[in-house]
């Protein structure tokens, strides 16, 4: 039999299977009945359908009417358009109007905050699923679906499902495009390097908006007939008590949710569950290995992005920093000005990285584009991805001399201090290691004579538990962090401006810099390393030497 090639495909195949394929905490439906649910949204959607690009944006929790359209839009050829509540009334205003919605699925909450934004749409567009129209709209719908798949669709391979709207953590976010094909091909990928089977109770805490969410569970799981666990929004809390109650035995993560886990109170029976691996992006290997030793499921770390290009193979004895090995011979580390390939690695014995001025490049593959389907509406960010024919992934990385490749953070995570380059993604894996620290964020803020000075921000349950001497101390005996690579100012907060999938927006810390009402804390003068908090009277002090300087337009805008 030949393999579904899209979606649309695999939702058919699931007519009349009694398998759970959809868990809250109060009703469970089997994967049939997800099906009929689909096919009765992708029926509303049908009758509201207006002309020009059939795109629906969502706006909702991780709730199963987000899986239901989900599914009808695969079934009926339309787009979701995933809508991130943690954007600002602006950006999430411009998103809408970015990607043509015509149509704008939501609850009551969204709904009142939508009303008054510029949306580009009429009132009447916005759907409120806790709404008596739409009670009465479904329920003119059927749930009859034909005995036979195949006559259930047209081939929907090409279209487009999913507009999947990048981060935004270092700039302004794009509309991703992801066709049925490739998800269906993520899914299958998935499905060979992680081992989701029909037995897997999949718990999906990360947002239905993100690809995390939907390439790494919710495609996977369809694809095999897994049961998929819905939490409304992810509760570090809730965590243990969620995949018990639920049997859960695989989950995704992103960002900051393994360290909110692993901050809340260590439970005698932490191993009381049946999770046996969870995958995800961004925990450190320290953090990892925490949460092995404390939960007995391991965390596979992944690298990718929406934009769909795979350029690292997963190996098993990669040094726990890698990526893995490159894909294939053309994917390589290139200097982005000389186009040549970057010099080999050179690691010291505590994998600190000694030659990042001719080491560290971005990671190209020179094949081409392959998973690249484009962004929405943005020809410009479509010429720089494929800049000379080549797929040009935006992510600096290295190659050491057993040809295992590295992620080094993006063109911003590189600081110039003191003449010397220094990764932030290095300082941020040391700062993350310190106890009671739930998050951390290293980036560049000026320095008042040249360069920049490297800044850090912390996130603590306690700012005024943090101990300023104690952390001084860590630092300088962290052998994997060069001298450079200790921030000169370290700001202290209960909670980091983040992204809705828990990634940290650098470029609002660089904005704000250390003008906060929040503790600063300042090193000056040479070694030994001593913070001390940052008064009013400092920060006025620093703005003279920028102006003494012939420096101060670079404080504009915080």
């Amino acid at each position: 039999m030949t393999p579904a090639a899209d979606i649309a495909s695999l939702l058919a195949a699931r007519i009349g299977d009694p398998h759970v394929g959809l868990r809250t905490r109060e009703d469970d439906w089997t994967w049939d009945e997800v099906v009929r649910q689909s096919a009765r949204r992708r029926q509303v959607a049908e009758t509201l359908r207006e002309p020009g690009p059939f795109h629906v944006g969502v706006l909702l929790d991780n709730v199963p009417e987000f899986v239901f359209w989900l599914g009808g839009a695969a079934l009926g050829g339309a787009t979701i358009v995933g809508i991130n509540p943690t954007r600002d009334d602006d950006t999430l205003a411009g998103e809408v109007r970015l990607t043509d919605c015509q149509l704008i699925v939501t609850d009551r909450a969204g709904a009142d905050r939508l009303a008054g934004l510029d949306l580009g749409l009429p009132a009447s567009r916005i759907l409120d699923v806790t709404s008596p129209r739409y009670a009465d709209l479904l329920a003119a719908t059927t749930d009859d679906l034909p005995p036979h798949p195949g006559s259930l669709l047209d081939s929907r391979a090409d279209s487009i499902l999913l507009l999947l709207f990048t981060s935004g953590t270092t700039g302004a976010s794009k509309a991703v495009r992801c066709s049925q094909k490739r998800l269906r091909a993520v899914a299958e990928r998935a499905v060979a390097k992680f081992g989701h089977t029909r037995d897997d109770v999949e718990y999906c805490c990360m947002p239905l908006f993100h690809g995390n969410a939907l390439m790494a569970l919710w495609a996977p799981a369809l694809s095999v007939g897994a049961t998929i666990c819905l939490t409304p929004k992810f509760s570090a809390q809730a965590f243990v008590a969620d995949i018990r109650h639920f049997g859960c035995t695989y989950f995704t993560y992103v960002g900051k949710a393994i360290s909110y886990v692993l901050a809340t109170p260590v439970g005698a029976d932490d191993r009381d569950n049946a999770l046996t691996r969870g995958f995800g992006t961004e925990a450190s290997p320290h953090d990892r290995a925490r949460f092995e030793e404390r939960f007995g499921a391991p965390l596979l770390e992944g690298y990718g992005s929406s934009e769909g290009g795979a350029v690292v193979t997963p190996d098993p004895s990669a040094p726990p920093a890698a990526l893995g090995r490159r894909a294939h011979a053309d994917v390589v580390v290139v200097d982005p000005d000389t186009m040549n390939e970057c010099a080999v690695a050179v690691l010291d014995d505590h994998g600190l990285l000694k030659n990042p001025d001719d080491a560290v490049g971005e990671i190209v593959d020179r094949t081409g584009s392959p998973g690249f389907e484009g962004y929405y509406a943005n020809d410009g960010a479509d010429a720089e991805r494929l800049r000379n024919g080549w797929y040009w992934s935006g992510d600096l990385g290295y190659v050491d001399a057993d040809g295992y490749l590295y992620f080094a953070g993006r063109r911003g995570d590189w600081v110039r201090v003191d003449g010397e380059n220094t990764s932030t993604l290095v300082t941020e894996r040391v700062l993350r290691r310190f106890p009671g620290v739930l998050a951390a964020a290293a980036y560049a803020v000026p320095d008042p004579v040249s360069g920049d000075r490297l800044m850090a921000a912390l996130e603590v349950a306690d700012p005024s538990a943090l101990d300023p001497h104690a952390l001084a101390q860590y630092l300088m005996t962290q052998q994997d962090l060069g001298r450079k690579g200790v921030p000169r100012l370290v700001r202290v907060s209960t909670r980091l401006p983040a992204t809705g999938s828990n990634k940290v927006l650098t470029r609002e810390l660089q904005r704000e810099r250390w003008h906060v009402d929040e503790p600063v804390y300042h090193w000056q003068g040479r070694l030994p390393v001593r913070y001390a908090l940052m008064t009013e009277q400092d920060k006025h002090g620093l703005a003279r030497d920028f102006a003494e300087a012939g420096r101060e337009h670079l404080l504009a805008g915080a």
